[in-house]
């Protein structure tokens, strides 16, 4: 059995009084896609900012490819693979899509050190791959809500990454518009992406992952595979109350 890409070990994180993670250990394998749930305020997104680096986290250790990232700052982390992307899309509305691709194409895959135009090129093969060959040139501010989702994952992907974290993807969409983006992670998984998907959509959660672990209240209180987690007793407390 190989080794696992992303080992979380025994992880809190405090916030004055309040413990958003409190002792929190999962390993993440090779290839995997593992769906992250829990209601709002479990923890999800805190323990998430702690692997990418967003967060600190005050105890225990996240560890990537056999390295302990403890203390590298976010752009390190993406360096070494890590990615994500964002709920709310957030990009560069005056430039196109190919000019949000190009910037961290240059400054963190490249560094300054590939041309012009094998940048334009790579931008341009990642947003076909996203499905949005035809509005690679098109400014930002004119991209309908799916679009933006999927030149999220596009920016996050063009960090080249080995571990990819989708964070709510999929919030506010149609359920053709899920499939979509569904379509697309599953196309990135069968690249041999690691991904980590956090969604409240449950249909989309029950699809994509091979396995389901479940945050409450910054406690990890379940861990298997999909159909069996959203049956646990506690997790169905955690959503629907005693």
């Amino acid at each position: 059995m190989s080794a696992p890409l992303l080992k979380v070990e025994d992880v809190s994180k405090h916030f004055g009084g309040f413990t958003a993670l409190s002792h929190v250990s999962v390993e993440v394998a090779p290839g995997e896609r593992l769906g992250l749930i829990g209601p709002n305020g479990s923890g999800k997104t805190t323990l998430i900012n702690c692997v990418s680096g967003a967060l600190k986290n005050d105890s225990g250790d996240i560890v990537f490819k056999g390295e302990n990232l403890n203390g590298l700052p976010p752009h390190q982390r993406t360096r070494r693979g890590i990615a994500r992307s964002f709920q709310i899309p957030r990009p560069f509305h005056s430039m196109t899509p190919v000019e949000n691709l190009a910037v961290p194409l240059e400054y963190v895959t490249h560094r300054g050190a590939a041309h012009k135009a094998d940048i334009r090129g790579e931008a341009e093969a990642i947003l076909a791959e996203m499905g949005l060959a035809g509005k690679m040139n098109a400014p930002c501010a004119g991209l309908s809500q799916v679009e933006l989702r999927k030149l999220e994952l596009a920016r996050a992907m063009a960090a080249r990454p080995s571990l990819l974290i989708s964070d709510e993807a999929m919030a506010g969409l149609s359920n053709a518009e899920c499939d979509e983006v569904l379509a697309i992670l599953f196309k990135l998984s069968e690249k041999g992406i690691t991904i980590i998907m956090i969604e409240h959509i449950m249909h989309a959660i029950m699809r994509f992952s091979q396995r389901v672990i479940c945050l409450d209240a910054g406690k990890l209180i379940a861990g298997g595979a999909p159909g069996d987690v959203v049956k646990n007793p506690d997790v169905q407390r955690a959503y629907l109350g005693a």
